[in-house]
């Protein structure tokens, strides 16, 4: 059963939301996988270092270790190991929606493990807008390799206690944020075309994509 640790509701760095990182961060280095807050619904990860600890994060989530994963960061910047030549829409999206609730769909460089690009042949980067979030990658120095906490094929939620228990039960620990995040998935941009596809309309619509880098998307 996983260890529930609940997000304090005051001063974010009181003694017990720095315990709480603490605990998060070396379940982390441990091999371990968690559900934590976004900005958009509840995530499950585990450090992108951990082959072991990412297959054991598909088979939670009960869905092929072949579907890619998302490399979640806390800026940009720790992104750019995973990406091969990083094309100027990718600033111009992250200059205005990062952090935030978009992923951007790039080249792999030679870092990104095969564990999760999978089959797409793509590396898909997430820049979470979550304080929470951005502590333990900040202290844990790595992304972790993540998607929704939620059972393959089910709803993913920003609300805690409508994460399944299942899931809840196979991780190692969840932090319980109450209800947090949008409740909305987030937008997936691909930039390996010309011009980009939308993948996934989220909170980030396509107008706003459009406008902000001057050119039609693909249909």
């Amino acid at each position: 059963m996983a260890e529930i640790v609940k997000l304090p509701t005051s001063d974010l760095y009181q003694t017990r939301y720095l315990e709480l990182i603490d605990r998060a961060v070396q379940t982390l280095l441990n091999g371990g996988v968690i559900i934590f807050p976004t900005e958009t619904v509840y995530g499950i990860g585990a450090d992108i270092r951990s082959p072991e600890a990412v297959r054991r994060l598909s088979a939670i989530k009960e869905r092929s270790a072949r579907q890619p994963l998302l490399i979640h960061c806390g800026t940009f910047q720790q992104a750019a190991p995973y990406v091969r030549g990083i094309p100027n829409v990718a600033y111009l999206l992250a200059k205005r929606f990062l952090p935030g609730p978009i992923a951007l769909i790039l080249s792999p460089s030679s870092n990104a493990p095969e564990f999760v690009t999978g089959d797409s042949g793509t590396v898909g980067i997430r820049v979470v807008n979550n304080p929470v979030f951005f502590e333990i990658v900040s202290r844990l120095g790595a992304p972790l390799a993540g998607t929704s906490a939620n059972i393959h094929g089910q709803p993913a939620t920003n609300d805690f206690n409508a994460i399944s228990p299942e899931i809840v039960a196979r991780v190692d620990l969840a932090i319980d944020a109450g209800k947090t995040g949008s409740g909305s998935a987030s937008t997936i941009i691909d930039l390996t075309t010309h011009p980009p596809r939308l993948l996934r309309e989220g909170d980030i619509k396509r107008q706003e994509l459009e406008q902000t880098l001057g050119l039609k998307l693909a249909p």
